[in-house]
């Protein structure tokens, strides 16, 4: 199993980490076993929910009109508080707007937010020119003042070593003040680092309680990693109940790894109701998604005849072909299709042709 992390060198680290930690069922008639070692993840950091931030003053006479973006509704302002004029033109892609704005909100209130959408803008070329040593100094200036959005892009950029050196012990300090602000995916990552035991000792419980804390504001990813946790009993007491209630979570949240594991449980009745039909329909879904775990399962459910009307013996051919060529090999389903006819045959290998030819073409 694998739980994603937020930026690229923390999932190498964490699917190795994960992987085997739980030994997969057996691959019986009467259940389909759990993935052992999924592809590694291609999750990213995540940006700030409120961009911003900037370091020297600005003059909005410097800002010039935009032309007209997509419509959007600006974020309504709570009774008795001035509307967020700067964070309403950045949702709606008024970048300039939203720079003179953010301007103005500095030069008149020293607002720490504002100091955040001015970076985010820098960050990401939004308007102005992509500028990363300048949302680096606004980003500093907002985490000075006490915004956690700000703490926790801030920590990015020092992991990854945008505008200036990589700086792991400084990003993990502006994670640990992000996270104890009540930011979710700072506590995920966090988290992340507890788990992995390098930046300072391991420590699972203190990992399973940050990720606790993540996956109760809604982080799928937290969802997915405490589940992990849950199911294998590391860092929490072992509870195969919560383990799958916290997987649906994820799942539905369209986590992809999430949704393989939740209908494994679904299927096998595994801490949830049994559900074939459900779980044949997630099956198809994480599969259609590209999943290989996903496609060598549906087709052992659809070549058994499980949580469908009838076998279908073409379209096992068929998801048996797409995940061997994804990297999923399954020898019964190997002796399986070799004791189809050619016509069963033929129809499940012209019906794979497409996504062999889209996987072969991304492996040249």
């Amino acid at each position: 199993m694998r739980v994603r992390a937020r930026h690229p060198a923390a999932a190498l680290w964490l699917a190795a980490l994960l992987a085997g930690a739980a030994p997969a069922m057996a691959q019986g008639p009467m259940q389909i076993a759990p993935p052992v070692a999924p592809p590694a993840s291609t999750a990213k950091p995540t940006h700030p929910t409120h961009p911003a931030a900037a370091p020297r003053r600005v003059k909005s006479t410097t800002v010039r009109p935009q032309a007209p973006a997509p419509a959007a509704q600006a974020p309504a302002a709570s009774p008795g508080r001035e509307p967020d004029l700067a964070y309403g033109a950045y949702q709606r892609g008024y970048y300039l707007t939203a720079f003179a704005e953010a301007t103005k909100r500095i030069n008149e209130k020293g607002d720490p937010k504002a100091m955040t959408l001015l970076a985010e803008l820098y960050a990401n070329g939004l308007g102005v020119p992509n500028n990363d040593v300048e949302a680096v100094k606004w980003y500093s200036l907002a985490a000075e003042r006490g915004d956690r959005n700000a703490m926790f892009a801030l920590a990015m950029f020092r992991l990854g070593g945008r505008g200036g050196p990589r700086d792991p012990a400084a990003a993990t300090r502006l994670l640990a003040e992000a996270a104890k602000l009540g930011h979710a995916a700072a506590a995920y990552d966090l988290g992340l680092l507890y788990l992995e035991g390098q930046q300072f000792p391991q420590d699972v419980p203190r990992a399973a309680q940050l990720f606790q804390m993540a996956a109760k504001a809604g982080n799928p990813e937290a969802q997915y990693a405490l589940a992990t946790l849950y199911k294998d009993g590391r860092g929490v007491p072992q509870n195969t109940a919560e383990a799958t209630r916290l997987m649906g979570l994820a799942a539905q949240a369209d986590l992809l790894d999430a949704e393989v594991e939740y209908a494994i449980a679904l299927f096998n009745g595994t801490g949830v109701a049994k559900d074939e039909p459900g779980a044949v329909a997630l099956l198809r879904k994480a599969a259609m998604r590209g999943s290989p775990i996903a496609q060598d399962r549906l087709a052992r459910v659809l070549a058994a005849g499980r949580g469908v009307p009838a076998p279908d013996p073409v379209g096992a051919t068929m998801w048996h072909l797409i995940a061997k060529a994804g990297g999923a090999s399954d020898t019964d389903l190997d002796d399986f299709v070799a004791k189809q006819t050619p016509e069963v045959r033929a129809a499940g290998e012209k019906a794979a042709k497409p996504w062999l030819d889209v996987i072969k073409q991304s492996h040249s």
